[in-house]
């Protein structure tokens, strides 16, 4: 089927993530459905129109889906009839001419510097292999900006304390190096005298179960969750964390350039939205502090 060799494309060819082609898989199938009447078997890309992908973003509409998700429907959809046309032939892309509004991104939520102190400041059971490891991903997560995807794959072998650097794998299949501190660096030893106290026969991953198993991603999102409980954040996700240390680097001068490769983004513009937030602080701290600023004329 063609839904499947795109998504094989995507997969293989594109180093898409596998939660990307996930998302894909299931807008496209709605699509599918919807455009065959529950029949998939029957799907021809070849007789859809641009009526037809019209009368689905109504029906999506209807069924009260938010704008940003009609709009990624739409994008997977567009995306897979351009696979057609460069693979398969297919004469146009009738998902080109379907136009959107743009959505404005908000402002990513983040944990003030001294909100996140208070929670890494706790102490902790240092001979307790599971609060040290859940200590730790908190840390590593701070301090380094990793991507929750990039802590769940990272590899024992990859993380140097000698040199004080690990390297992650990021999207598109992407390596990079990101340094870290002395806080880490000890951290991430204790973790490991732990961890072989414990199992026996660890895999090659670096964070474990008790069981000697990977972590994955619930996991790690309920470990963040909890750890961040005591927070005054509106989201306690992995992210949430990834968003702080960017805002704390340029809070502190760190440059956006520098900012860019630590958190592995392709795009410079996908970095800019955090001077946006730092200067949103910067006003709000001047509001709150300075005598005339709040004055009328002032």
């Amino acid at each position: 089927m063609l839904l499947n060799s795109f998504l094989t494309y995507i997969r293989c060819e594109l180093n898409l993530s596998a939660h990307t082609v996930s998302a894909y898989k299931k807008d496209l199938e709605q699509w599918v459905a919807f455009a065959t009447n529950g029949k998939p078997e029957t799907f021809d890309p070849t007789t859809t129109d641009v009526a037809d992908i019209r009368q689905w973003v109504a029906s999506l509409a209807t069924a009260k889906l938010s704008p940003r998700s009609i709009r990624r429907k739409v994008q997977s959809l567009r995306a897979f009839f351009n696979y057609l046309m460069k693979q398969h032939g297919l004469k146009n892309n009738p998902a080109a001419d379907i136009h959107l509004s743009r959505i404005d991104k908000p402002l990513p939520v983040f944990i003030r510097a001294s909100e996140t102190n208070s929670i890494l400041n706790n102490d902790w059971v240092q001979e307790d292999f599971i609060e040290t490891r859940d200590r730790l991903i908190i840390l590593m997560l701070y301090t380094t900006g990793m991507r929750c995807s990039e802590l769940e794959n990272l590899l024992d072998i990859d993380v140097n304390t000698t040199r004080c650097e690990l390297k992650v794998l990021g999207k598109r299949n992407k390596e990079r190096i990101i340094p870290f501190g002395e806080e880490l660096r000890d951290m991430i030893t204790l973790y490991r005298q732990l961890r072989d106290k414990h199992i026996a026969h660890p895999g090659p991953n670096f964070f474990l179960r008790p069981s000697g198993q990977p972590l994955y991603r619930k996991l790690i999102y309920n470990i963040t969750h909890n750890q961040l409980a005591t927070a005054h954040a509106s989201r306690k996700s992995p992210h949430i964390l990834r968003h702080s240390f960017a805002t704390d680097m340029l809070n502190n001068g760190a440059d956006i350039n520098a900012v860019q490769q630590l958190l592995g983004h392709a795009s410079l513009a996908t970095t800019q939205i955090y001077t946006h937030l730092t200067y949103s602080e910067l006003k709000s701290n001047y509001q709150l502090a300075h005598p005339r600023a709040l004055k009328k004329g002032g």
